[in-house]
Parts: C-alpha cells; structure tokens; sequence
C-alpha cells in the first residue's frame, strides 16, 4: 500500500454518502478514536477501501507531548485501526491532552524547550515500537507561546522529526493561523522545514474572532490559505493535500467547490 495521494477528504459519517460519489478521490482520513475495533469498520470506510482509496487514522487522544509516559491502550487502538483499515500511515499531533490524569479535552500546545522535545520524543519512539505503519506528526494551531520557549517552531519540528525519524503533517491553515496570531511570516516557516518530509497536508477553514484567527474545521477556507498551499506546493509539492470539514457542513455543490479549490492552488489532480 502506498502512501495517499491527490486530493482527499476527512471521513465523516454526516458527508459518508458525499465522499462516497467523489469520483477520482484517492484517500480519506478517519478520526481513530472514533473507530470501533471489537467488529468490522464502518460500512462507508471499507467500500472505500474496495475502490482502491487509502484510508489514514487520525489519531486526537494519544498525548504524544505529555510528561507521562504513552499509554499503552491508546497506541494499542491506533494500531488496530490502522491494521482494520490496511492504513498506508498513522497520524497524531504534537501537542498534549492530559496531565495528572485531567483530560483537557482539547489540544494544546507544548513548550518549544529541550525538555518537551525530549518527551515528546520518547512518547513518538514508544508509539512507533507498537505502529503496524509509519506515524506523521501534525504541529497544532495555538491562541498562544509559553513564556519559556527556548526553540522557534522550525527548530523545534526539525529536531523531533530528526530525532524520531517521523514524518510531517503539515497543516497550512495552522501555519496560516499561527502567523496571523502571532504577526509572523508564514513563508519564512516553510522555508526552514522539511518539505521533502511531508506525509500530507491539511487545508481548513477559520474564522475571526476577538482578533485572532481561528482554526475552526467549520467555516469554508479563506483566499489566504489556498495561497499558502500555492506558495509551499510552488517550493515543494508533497504527495497528497486533505481537506478538513467538521461540522457545518455546506451544501454539496459548495462543498464540491472547496476540493476543486484545493486541487487547483496545490497542482493536484481534480476528484469531483
């Protein structure tokens, strides 16, 4: 099984019957989490995968860059689902989503300091002794830095991708996001990353909000981030681009649209 490829969608049960009819589609994203293991994958998901469409887990709960050690049960599931779905890949975040056994419920972002580099580190290499498949690691958007941050971004990617041999998940509407809120230049990011270490991309949409950006899955992708992925995919093309939708979804012709913006700003292959 190669990796995925084209332009894809995230599977949800919501937009099944829409991913469904996407005629050149080549890859899907599922959340992990939310597929059972005890009993055969969702209907939607395994016609897929007879059609020939690679289906990546998403993993949301792991905690890579938490303090505690990985817990075993929850690397144990993701390797299950990806051996369920014939996964090419697995994906989780650099971020963390519990401490001192409290869920946060959301992602949050790590420290860029040498300490978190090291847990993370550790939490990555433990997953990956367990991993059926390779794991791509996705940098979070975040409303704010730790006052002790002893790495810039790129540093900080560069080094836990080094370090675990991982590769890249890059969101570009999170380094759109993450710019915007913090007055940076998106492209001075994508100069100093691994380009030729990119899994896949996400591409998602966000909104204003109390003067910042967020990056809410639910809102169509604004001009600013289909011209990021132009601009990385003009420096270096990875393989495949996603197009995250959680909620809200819009009607099929609109939703049709925003995949057709995707393959054009990227150079990707159309799938509607």
């Amino acid at each position: 099984m190669t990796g995925p490829s084209g332009v894809g969608i995230g599977w949800r049960p919501e937009i099944a019957g829409f991913v469904a009819e996407l005629p050149g589609l080549r890859f899907v994203e599922v959340v992990a989490e939310t597929v059972p293991t005890a009993g055969p994958a969702p209907e939607g998901l395994v016609e897929l995968r007879e059609r020939g469409v690679a289906v990546v887990p998403h993993g949301v709960r792991l905690s890579l860059g938490g303090a505690e050690p990985v817990e075993a049960v929850r690397v144990a599931h993701l390797a299950a689902v990806a051996e369920l779905l014939a996964a090419p890949l697995v994906s989780e975040h650099i971020a963390f989503v519990r401490a001192g056994g409290l869920e946060a419920g959301h992602l949050l972002p790590l420290p860029r300091t040498r300490e978190a580099v090291d847990a993370i580190c550790a939490n990555v290499t433990r997953a990956q002794a367990e991993l059926p498949v390779p794991i791509a690691l996705e940098p979070i958007a975040a409303l704010f830095d730790w006052p002790d941050d002893e790495l810039d971004e790129a540093a900080f990617l560069g080094e836990i991708l080094e370090r675990t041999g991982a590769l890249l998940l890059l969101d570009i509407a999170n380094v759109h996001a993450n710019a915007r809120n913090r007055g940076t230049d998106p492209l001075a990011l994508l100069d100093r990353l691994p380009l030729d270490r990119v899994a896949y991309l996400h591409v998602a949409g966000g909104a204003e909000h109390g003067g910042f950006y967020h990056d809410t899955h639910t809102d169509p992708v604004p001009k600013e981030v289909l011209e990021l992925l132009a601009e990385l995919c003009a420096r270096h093309r990875p393989p495949a681009a996603l197009l995250e939708r959680d909620g809200r979804y819009p009607p099929a012709a609109e939703l049709r649209a925003e995949l057709d913006a995707v393959a054009a700003a990227g150079g990707y292959p159309v799938v509607t």
